[in-house]
């Protein structure tokens, strides 16, 4: 395989593969969720710590803007008690790219 080759067919391949990732790891969280809202009524087998690490996370779609800022929906903000300037983690996966669009 040529590099010319493999850069034309390797990086769309990747970018479905990051985006599968990020869907199945929403996938992962509800049914984690189902799961755990299943078994509250029964005793606690040590999922009470993974249930309130799940609850301070939030998985959500949002555009790039200028500069190349993302902004944190209101319903996520709250959710999570995030208020301006406190400093939070991210993890980026592209979804879609709309490079014709002039829409910002």
């Amino acid at each position: 395989m040529s590099k010319h080759d493999g850069g034309r067919t390797l990086v769309p391949e990747l970018l479905e593969e990051l985006q599968g990732a990020g869907q199945d790891a929403v996938g992962a969280q509800r049914e984690l969720l189902r799961r755990l809202a299943g078994a509250s009524a029964g005793p606690d087998v040590g999922l009470s710590t993974e249930l309130e690490e799940l609850s301070r996370t939030a998985t959500f779609k949002t555009r790039v803007q200028r500069s190349g800022r993302i902004s944190i929906p209101d319903a996520e903000r709250e959710a999570l008690d995030i208020r301006e300037g406190d400093i939070v983690q991210t993890v980026i996966v592209p979804v879609k790219r709309n490079r014709g669009d002039t829409n910002e």
